[in-house]
């Protein structure tokens, strides 16, 4: 990130960062979504934490988060310091104006409940992943055949994932095998 940080500022670019597997993780002492410019989330069910589907973007700029705001509700605007028109009905309380082509991305507010309850549990989703992470360490430690994941002095992962590397052996092998022992 150090890299493609200094690479978009030369160049004047804009960072929008996939972090769809690494909510909760860190790189040199700052949590995954205060990196870029913009960051995206994703609360899949099979995710650290979920609304049923959907995600999030997040942002620290205030020009970045207005148009999100507007493409998030189909480009409409209620905010009356944006308006454009001049109509005879700009004060009226239902006026609203379409300023761009937007897009339905909102999520319902059943979702968000369930998103914000889960998101005071991160922390603890996170440190379970970490020990369980920690754990398949310690039981591949001894097979020389196996490369575990791991952790660089500058970044936390929030294992959304646990990869493992095979040195030599096939991984189809290694995947029917595991399967025949009920492992998906």
């Amino acid at each position: 990130m150090d890299e493609i940080n200094e690479i978009a500022k030369a160049n004047r670019l804009v960072i929008i960062e996939d972090a769809a597997h690494s909510l909760g993780a860190e790189y040199r002492g700052r949590k995954v979504g205060a990196l870029a410019d913009m960051t995206i989330f994703s609360f899949h069910p099979v995710k650290h934490i979920t609304t049923g589907e959907g995600g999030m973007i997040v942002t620290n700029n205030k020009e970045y988060y207005e148009q999100l705001v507007l493409l998030r509700s189909h480009g409409i605007t209620r905010d009356r310091a944006r308006f454009t028109s001049h109509s005879l009905h700009f004060t009226e309380p239902w006026y609203y104006e379409m300023q761009n082509l937007g897009f339905n991305y909102r999520l319902t507010d059943f979702q968000c409940a369930l998103g914000l309850n889960q998101m005071g549990k991160l922390d603890n989703f996170v440190q379970r992943r970490r020990r369980i992470a920690a754990a398949y360490n310690e039981a591949f430690s001894s097979i020389d055949e196996i490369i575990t994941p791991t952790e660089m002095a500058t970044s936390k992962s929030s294992y959304h994932l646990y990869p493992i590397q095979l040195k030599t052996m096939d991984r189809d092998v290694v995947f029917q095998k595991l399967r025949e022992k009920g492992l998906e």
